[in-house]
């Protein structure tokens, strides 16, 4: 109970902002049921750093000790069927990796500025260990917050508010980046750049903390910052808006400037605007993202500065404030042809007060209704511990229905539309009860991509060659190996073999000849 309690403080300001958790309507007995798995579905988990609510789960954890939970952890997903997990490496101005400008962070050791004993470097491990199990791996950043309480004697002499505390106001008790001042955002893409350049990541993922969530009494000191930099605005808000488009900007341009392979990512408070406040907002009553954080992030997919949204949908169906279904299609209406991701939210099952949640329909329902929608292409969990632990058996039905067979990632065709060519030389063969499985790389396609992976399918004696059916999928594989054991055939069975390729947006090639193999 004590990570929950923790938990609780970190979403506190979630949750007052959309404070009527009302009675919910039954989820309606018509809600289309899904059966047919997708084969393209982004399936993702938050793992949080910031108070060691995932991970580590102590600081006085020993380096072994460490990888061993965080391999622990990756091991239970890939069971369950997630293909992808958003790492949190930046919780406050800190570095949860060894190539920063920043400080160690004080969840990896007890102590802000003291690395790992003995060294390693956490981000690196994690992307290693996801990429075997055919996961992608974001990196999640808070792109303001500088600290997460108020113990400011405990910093780092390295920490930026030590370093230019000029940079920064107090808001609610802690130091947050003043978004307005153009060095702000130079340095925060620096800082995201740092992983960019430095690590195998597939994506740059950042959440909801933009300015801060409204405290009552509390006030945003950056008038003189509005003063100096707010030419052309008679709005303090619109200046503060205007602010943070510039930085969403400046990452989403940096990002594929160094790298057009890294995809980037936000996930905002789940209600844009309700519309009583804007006419082009949601039928809703709680806060909103556009007019208390100041996060216009129905802006970033309009002008495409984003490649997914992956709004924070945290509450149940019917809920008369915030209804998860009328969200839902509201995003689903306004994704301007970038990829919609949901935020579900796995940790209320634990929630004490919270009826809805305790319905063991309530979290499928959810995942039916985005089957349902083709403009939603998967969602994100809240968080991973919440599925680690199987609330009302939720996690069993992801692994025993709606994640049964493995998923690859949608694909981005705005980012890249050319696929590999067909893997070479295919060759199938029975040894000692098993099948070796051996191939040579294809040659390169139009945009000369390296191959990055390949997906093997089998298919037993009679069955129709289909690769666009998910059960088929023996294996999906993160790297350029050139040999396979499948050692799930059994004696006796013929077995039928395809191959793919994929490069690293998971665009897929045609595939291969089919080898059939009698296992003996």
């Amino acid at each position: 109970m004590h990570i929950f309690r923790r938990f609780i403080l970190l979403i506190t300001p979630l949750l007052t902002m959309a404070t009527v958790y009302a009675q919910p309507a039954e989820p309606s007995s018509n809600e289309p049921i899904v059966k047919t798995a997708p084969k393209r579905e982004f399936r993702g988990v938050w793992i949080a750093t910031v108070v060691n609510i995932d991970w580590p789960t102590s600081t006085k954890f020993t380096t072994d000790k460490q990888k061993q939970e965080l391999i622990d952890i990756l091991n239970s997903h890939q069971e369950t069927g997630i293909n992808a997990v958003m790492l949190q490496v930046r919780p406050a101005a800190d570095a949860f990796y060894a190539k920063s400008r920043e400080p160690w962070s004080k969840y990896l050791t007890g102590k802000q500025g003291q690395g790992p004993s003995p060294a390693y470097d956490p981000l690196e491990f994690a992307i290693t260990e996801a990429h075997k199990r055919g996961m992608e791996l974001h990196a999640w950043f808070n792109p303001y917050r500088a600290t997460f309480d108020g113990n400011f004697a405990a910093l780092s002499p390295q920490h930026i508010t030590k370093v230019k505390p000029d940079w920064f106001f107090t808001y609610g008790g802690i130091k947050t980046f003043n978004p307005g001042l153009p060095e702000v955002r130079e340095y925060i893409v620096q800082v995201i750049l740092d992983v960019v350049d430095n690590y195998d990541i597939d994506g740059v993922h950042m959440d909801d903390y933009f300015y801060p969530y409204p405290i009552a009494g509390q006030k945003i000191n950056d008038d003189e910052t509005f003063k100096k930099y707010g030419q052309g605005y008679d709005n303090i808000k619109d200046w503060r808006r205007h602010n943070v488009d510039l930085l969403i900007k400046m990452i989403g341009d940096s990002v594929h400037a160094h790298n057009l392979d890294i995809k980037f990512g936000i996930s905002p408070f789940g209600i844009w605007a309700n519309k009583s406040q804007n006419d082009e907002g949601s039928e809703t009553n709680g806060g909103s993202s556009y007019y208390e954080n100041y996060a216009d992030s129905r802006e970033w997919v309009k002008q495409g500065w984003i490649d997914y949204i992956n709004p924070q949908l945290y509450w149940p169906i019917g809920n008369r404030a915030a209804d998860f279904e009328k969200l839902l299609n509201w995003w689903s209406d306004n994704t301007y042809g970038r990829h919609l991701y949901i935020g579900q939210a796995a940790y209320r099952i634990n929630e004490r007060k919270t009826v809805a949640f305790k319905n063991p329909k309530q979290l499928p329902d959810q995942i039916n209704m985005m089957r349902a929608n083709p403009r939603v292409q998967g969602s994100v969990y809240f968080s991973s511990n919440s599925l680690t632990s199987n609330p009302l058996g939720f996690t069993d039905s992801l692994r025993e229905n709606y994640y049964k067979y493995p998923a690859l990632p949608p694909v981005m065709l705005w980012r890249d539309s050319i696929a590999p060519n067909v893997p070479r030389e295919f060759t199938a063969k029975a040894i000692q009860g098993h099948v070796q499985l051996r191939w040579m790389a294809p040659t390169l396609a139009r945009d000369e991509q390296p191959v990055y992976g390949y997906v093997i399918y089998r298919f037993t004696d009679g069955e129709k060659i289909n690769i666009d059916d998910p059960k088929n999928i023996l294996r999906i594989q993160y790297n350029n190996g050139l040999i396979f054991e499948d050692t799930t055939a059994q004696k006796g069975k013929t077995y039928m073999y395809v191959i793919t390729a994929l490069d690293r947006l998971k665009n897929e090639s045609d595939r291969s000849p089919t080898i059939a193999v009698t296992v003996r």
